[in-house]
């Protein structure tokens, strides 16, 4: 089915997120007791239980300050900062895949959504892919363009939908087989199928950092570019097909990126 799949109606895709401010002191009253509620289930995840409270004192890394680090996660915690989209198209010319790569960031979460959102209104007929896009990418979207009060495009728009309704093509998925054990990461798929994969110098624990501290988002988009790369030429080693070159990659906004293998 997958080789069934039109790669010329896809948009291959990748978000970058950050906490919703800099720092837990930041927030405000409601979302600092909010978050709070949070961090019960979190620290139950890591082991801790708030019994434990009256016998011995919680480790720092617990702490609703500590934790909040991870908290650009979550769509009602966090924001997005950077959608990059790419999608194929096939040189008859040059008897070749290409691939076009345009990202969308700003400091305003509005203005980037509304300009996402409007390029997906006007291919409603193209499906979505990415790397845990189903469990990650799509629903944070279709949540943060609620929140911020814009309407859903098409593809997000699945409410009420059965699953095998909604045609999106997750990588991490596809890898599964129907296993429902293990995360893979899209760096470890690329070493698997020996596709270029990025050189970076920063991972996704990292973004926030370059984001607040450092005020680097042109460093976060090389990132999120490099990652919706491996994600497209992963779904072509899939579809058992030689991945697109170097090459064969055009930036709308001028940008290049250096992969390497692994």
């Amino acid at each position: 089915m997958l080789r069934n799949t039109s790669l010329e109606q896809l948009f291959v895709l990748d978000i970058e997120t950050v906490p919703c401010v800099g720092c837990h002191e930041e927030l405000n009253d409601m979302l600092r007791l909010l978050w709070e509620h949070k961090c019960h289930a979190l620290r139950r995840e890591k082991g801790w239980s708030s019994s434990r409270a009256d016998i011995e004192e919680m480790p720092s890394h617990l702490e609703a300050a500590s934790l909040f680090e991870q908290a650009g996660i979550y769509a009602e915690f966090g924001r997005v900062v950077c959608i990059s989209v790419g999608c194929f198209t096939f040189d008859k010319q040059e008897e070749q895949w290409r691939f076009r790569v345009k990202s969308f960031a700003d400091h305003d979460e509005v203005t980037m959504l509304r300009e996402f959102s409007a390029l997906l209104a006007r291919k409603p007929n193209y499906l979505l892919c990415a790397h845990n896009g189903k469990e990650f990418d799509f629903p944070y979207l279709g949540r943060r363009l609620l929140i911020n009060g814009l309407p859903l495009p098409p593809q997000l728009d699945v409410a009420g939908k059965k699953p095998w309704e909604i045609a999106h093509l997750d990588t991490m998925e596809l890898w599964k087989f129907g296993d429902r054990k293990s995360f893979t990461s899209l760096s470890l798929l690329a070493a698997m199928f020996n596709i270029p994969t990025p050189k970076d110098d920063i991972t996704g624990a990292d973004v926030a950092r370059v984001y607040y501290t450092d005020n680097d988002l042109p460093r976060i988009v090389h990132y999120c570019q490099k990652d919706i790369i491996t994600t497209a030429r992963l779904l072509q080693r899939f579809r058992g097909e030689e991945p697109f070159s170097d090459d064969a990659v055009i930036y709308a906004d001028g940008l290049s990126t250096v992969m390497k293998r692994v």
